[in-house]
């Protein structure tokens, strides 16, 4: 399994798309936790096909649980149950 980190400058539908994930946890405004077995190539161009023509998008994988703060509750467990600590 792999966590995506996406950014983008439009709104994800919801309920969330059907796509190669298991779960699409929204973290802020426009930024999006992504827990997929699939590619990045195939992550990223699912949610591309989800979002508005024109959108901004960048989807990254993360490979330890990063340092965050002001995000929505939740979502550093979220990652510490999928992530190896950094």
């Amino acid at each position: 399994m792999t966590v995506y980190l996406a950014w983008t400058d439009a709104e994800l539908p919801e309920p969330p798309p059907p796509g190669p994930w298991l779960e699409l946890r929204p973290a802020a405004p426009g930024l999006v936790l992504v827990d997929s077995a699939d590619s990045l190539s195939r992550v990223y161009h699912e949610l591309k096909w989800a979002l508005p023509d024109g959108a901004a998008l960048i989807v990254a994988p993360v490979a330890t649980v990063p340092k965050l703060k002001g995000l929505r509750p939740g979502t550093q467990g979220w990652l510490r149950d999928r992530l190896p600590r950094g």
